[in-house]
């Protein structure tokens, strides 16, 4: 019998019979989108798992990262990571913003404080930083730096829902944070995201950006754009809420079991485990060393050879692509680490599905 194929990531779907009365629901009051009572309910559920003041729901994690560079009218240099999805530096150039890439911390992947505060110029006006793989940045430096020298701080938190350090949750840190529901993350909407904020009035500017600018039917005094999360994603949303605790014991038991399981294999490095820190155990990257039998790319095709489809995530890296390339701060001299990473990272399946038996596939394919 042929095994089943094991993919890097696969959605948690609760009981098809539970989302049933959320469609009815949905059916006998015919509102569908438009802040609905459904997107109303789940943000207030949102803020009350999540432990944030404010959550303003959106139809994805790219509009909403968008949305709150835009909230924040940032025209200049951005200072940014090169080690991420293409959303995140996407949105500085749509937002008409001049990405500025620095390198990374090569425990957490993240963007490296001591080299943000060297790329500091007069002409910078934020920094958007990534807690890559759910590892909050060091969020205390960047946000002096951010006081030291007047700059806004937005944090691309797509892989951070639910992560927590001595503070509290992560999406409470930077002027903004931004949340992707997309069906590849550990809490799921279908499709969807949010922004975190402090305040009520800051809410207000992003719901009405999120709809086209429009204060009222006669009103229109922002370019937004139609960021609404419909009825459906928000029940989905507000089903998958209830099952959130589980979903991340499942996903730490699969992160255990690799952790054991890979313990005497000196040629690789796994995820680091920060010290005070609740992880949601989005991914699970390895560092494929040198010392490793196998380049990471050959790895990578030995592993699909034999049903299991691990990701290069973030590779290439962001600066490599075209529309960023020529950038001075993209020169790989510049970016030691995140190159470094880049060619050797390789993120292993781990979802809450996975049985043991599918554990035990990857770990000894991996040290066969």
């Amino acid at each position: 019998m042929n095994k089943k194929d094991l993919f890097v990531t696969q959605p948690f779907l609760p009981p098809l019979e539970e989302f049933m009365p959320y469609l009815e629901g949905i059916w006998d009051r015919k509102v569908l989108t438009n802040n609905g009572p459904l997107h109303q309910e789940l943000e207030a559920a949102l803020c009350d798992y999540l432990g944030v003041p404010e959550i303003a729901l959106f139809n994805n994690g790219t509009i909403a990262l968008l949305t709150a560079l835009q909230s924040l009218d940032l025209k200049g240099e951005i200072i940014t990571t090169p080690y991420s999805f293409v959303a995140t530096s996407h949105s500085l150039l749509w937002n008409g913003s001049a990405p500025v890439f620095v390198d990374i911390d090569p425990t957490t992947y993240n963007i490296d404080p001591l080299k943000v505060e060297a790329a500091i110029t007069a002409n910078t006006r934020a920094i958007v930083a990534v807690h890559c793989y759910g590892n909050p940045c060091d969020h205390d430096a960047l946000e002096a730096l951010a006081n030291r020298y007047s700059l806004k701080i937005i944090y691309d938190a797509a892989h951070a829902f639910g992560v927590k350090d001595q503070s509290g949750s992560i999406l409470n840190h930077g002027d903004l944070a931004a949340v992707s529901f997309h069906a590849t993350k550990v809490f799921n909407t279908f499709e969807g995201g949010a922004i975190v904020c402090a305040d009520k009035e800051t809410k207000q500017r992003i719901n009405n950006l999120k709809n086209f600018g429009i204060v009222n039917e006669v009103s229109v005094v922002d370019p937004g754009i139609n960021g609404k999360m419909s009825e459906i994603n928000a029940a989905f949303g507000l089903l998958q809420l209830k099952y959130a605790d589980q979903i991340f014991e499942q996903r730490q038991s699969v992160d255990k079991r690799y952790r054991l399981g890979f313990a005497d294999l000196d040629s690789i490095v796994l995820p680091p485990q920060l010290d005070g820190v609740t992880s949601n155990y989005s991914y699970f990257p390895i560092i494929v060393t040198d010392a490793y039998p196998l380049k990471r790319d050959e790895l990578y095709e030995h592993l699909k050879q034999h049903g299991v489809y691990s990701r290069r995530y973030f590779y290439p890296l962001i600066t490599t692509f075209p529309m960023y390339h020529s950038l001075p701060s993209a020169n790989p001299v510049n970016l030691p680490v995140a190159h470094h990473v880049a060619d050797r990272i390789l993120c292993l399946p781990i979802y809450p599905s996975m049985t043991d038996a599918d554990i035990t596939r990857v770990i000894e394919l991996v040290k066969r």
